[in-house]
C-alpha cells in the first residue's frame, strides 16, 4: 500500500494522522462494505494516490469509524471530503472519480489534469432515491406548525414508521441498512420516509422527538428510539411486547 494511503483505526488514529503535516492536501474517503459504488471507488482512490503522492488519502469505513462520519455529518457513501489542514476546501458525495479528480485539480498544484482512470474504475452515479411511503414535497409556504402536523401525521401513517437515510431497497448509511434488516428479519411491515429527501422533516423530527439522530423508529406514533435501543428492545422482548399491545394497524403497509 502506498505510504499516502491510509486506514483509519479510529478517531484517535484520524486525528494523529491529519495533524502530522497541516499543510498538506488530504482526502477523505468515507466508504461502507455493502455499498458497491464503494468497490470501484476504493480501487480508483488507490489509484489516484499512485498519482497523487503529495496528497494524503484517508480510507475511513463509516460504519465502523462513526464517530468520524458524523462530526463531518456523513449521509451517504462514497462521500469524499477535500482538507488542507483542518480546513474544508471541497466536499462530494457519489461515485464519480472524475469529478474527484477535478476537484483536486483545483485544490493541487496540478499544472495539467491528471490522466484518466482506467474504466475499471468508472463507477455509475448512484441512483436517486425517492420516497414512496409519504409524500416529500412541503406545502408552499409552510409554517412551523403546519411542518410539525405533517410530521405527526407522518410518524402516525402506520403502526411501525421508519425515518431513514435512503429507503428499504438502497440505504443511504448503515444504520438504516441494519434496522431494515432487522425488521424485514422479524417480519414486521412498516412505512418509511427519507428524511435525506425533506430537510424540515428532518429536522423538526429531531425536536419533536428529542432524537438527534437517525434512523428513528415509531411505534404507534411514538418514538421507540435508534438502532441500538431498537435492537435491544428486539432482543430482550420488549419490542414484541409494545408491539402486541399496540393492536393493529389501521392504515396498510406501502
Amino acid at each position: 500500500m502506498p505510504s499516502n494511503l491510509v486506514d483509519i483505526t479510529s478517531a484517535d488514529h484520524f486525528k494523529q494522522v491529519l495533524s502530522e503535516d497541516l499543510n498538506r492536501v488530504s482526502v477523505l474517503n468515507f466508504w461502507a462494505s455493502w455499498a458497491k459504488p464503494c468497490e470501484k471507488m476504493n480501487e480508483a482512490v488507490k489509484e489516484m494516490s499512485s498519482q497523487y503522492q503529495e496528497v494524503l488519502f484517508l480510507m475511513i469505513e463509516a460504519d465502523v469509524q462513526d464517530e468520524i462520519a458524523e462530526s463531518f455529518d456523513i449521509e451517504e457513501v462514497p462521500s469524499f471530503l477535500i482538507l488542507r489542514g483542518h480546513t474544508l476546501l471541497a466536499r462530494h458525495a457519489g461515485s464519480n472519480a472524475q469529478l474527484l479528480i477535478t476537484l483536486l485539480n483545483q485544490h493541487t498544484n496540478k499544472a495539467q489534469p491528471v490522466q484518466p482512470l482506467s474504466a475499471t474504475s468508472q463507477a455509475p452515479a448512484a441512483p436517486s432515491n425517492n420516497t414512496a411511503a409519504a409524500a416529500t414535497t412541503a406545502p408552499a409556504n409552510e409554517t412551523q406548525e403546519q411542518l410539525e402536523e405533517r410530521c405527526q401525521q407522518l410518524m402516525n401513517k402506520h403502526k411501525v414508521v421508519l425515518f431513514m437515510k435512503g429507503n428499504p431497497s438502497a440505504p443511504k448509511c448503515g444504520f438504516s441498512r441494519q434496522t431494515v434488516g432487522l425488521l424485514r428479519e422479524k417480519g414486521i411491515e412498516f412505512a418509511w420516509f427519507d428524511i435525506l429527501s425533506d430537510q424540515g422533516v428532518r429536522e423538526t423530527l429531531k425536536k419533536l422527538n428529542d432524537w438527534p439522530t437517525f434512523p428513528q423508529i415509531i411505534l404507534n406514533g411514538e418514538l421507540i428510539g435508534g438502532l441500538d435501543i431498537f435492537r435491544e428492545s428486539l432482543e430482550n422482548g420488549e419490542f414484541d411486547e409494545m408491539y402486541a399491545a399496540a393492536g393493529e394497524e389501521t392504515e396498510p403497509s406501502t
